[in-house]
């Protein structure tokens, strides 16, 4: 039985000091693959060399610029990100997104640059990690213009409509920390009812830690404490999740 992070950041400063044994702990928790998603252009070197497909657990690289970040993009960013697209391996144009959560957004301005990054994406034929908090439906409104784009949700936090429609989309649900809260009650209804072929499973380290961690730095190793809540709330086994959830991010990642 074996687990895939569909998202996370290891390349944070939060594991600066203790990386290696981070990624011993996942391996030695079963986790198998590891998607590091890329935040900021000055962070992309470092995601580059933290992608390792012989290494436990194999690391896998996505560039993107994450809308939480805006003060530190520019503009020559979108062509650098065609450039390491291009010279690297990646699995996904990550993270990328709408928040209208954060105080005073910038909403042209974020608009602009995810509708940039999803052209890059169909471009490249490589599937999209997106960030959204306050912007599901613009974020629907905007993905609607490219058709044959696939993708994640990460963290999802949408509705059940919602939800309906980014799957009929081709798009998965990436469900983390938040879910193994007993008062999160309508993200674990989500979790109970929509199809399990549908869902990635993920920490979004160092962030989004699960119950059992309040408080504490995610990491990888955290991740099974997800999958057993899944279990839980649907009334199936451990391995029925880890089994599911990985062919799922096999099949968006090209694993």
């Amino acid at each position: 039985m074996n687990f895939i992070d569909s998202h996370t950041h290891l390349d944070f400063a939060e594991f600066d000091h203790d990386r290696k044994e981070v990624l011993d702990r996942a391996a030695k928790n079963h986790v198998s693959d590891i998607v590091i998603s890329g935040t900021t252009a000055k962070r992309w070197p470092l995601i580059s060399q933290l992608a390792c497909e012989n290494c436990s657990p194999k690391c896998h690289a996505a560039y993107g610029l994450h809308p939480m970040f805006m003060n530190e993009h520019k503009d020559e960013d979108i062509a650098a990100l065609k450039k390491i697209l291009t010279s690297k391996k990646a699995v996904a144009v990550a993270e990328i997104g709408l928040d209208f959560f954060i105080p005073n957004p910038d909403r042209d301005a974020q608009i602009k640059l995810f509708v940039a990054q999803l052209d890059i994406a169909r471009q490249m034929n490589l599937p999209v990690i997106i960030h959204a908090r306050k912007s599901q439906d613009i974020v629907l409104k905007y993905l609607r213009r490219f058709p044959d784009l696939r993708g994640s949700m990460h963290s999802f936090s949408g509705s059940e409509q919602q939800a309906k429609q980014f799957i009929d989309l081709g798009f998965y649900l990436g469900f983390g920390g938040p879910i193994t809260y007993t008062r999160a009650t309508r993200l674990r209804k989500l979790v109970s009812n929509l199809p399990l072929d549908t869902m990635l499973i993920e920490t979004d380290s160092p962030d989004q830690s699960d119950s059992k961690h309040q408080g504490k730095r995610n990491e990888p190793a955290y991740l099974p404490n997800v999958a057993v809540t899944v279990a839980l709330l649907r009334d199936i086994s451990v391995e029925e999740v880890a089994q599911a959830t990985s062919d799922n991010a096999r099949i968006l990642f090209k694993l």
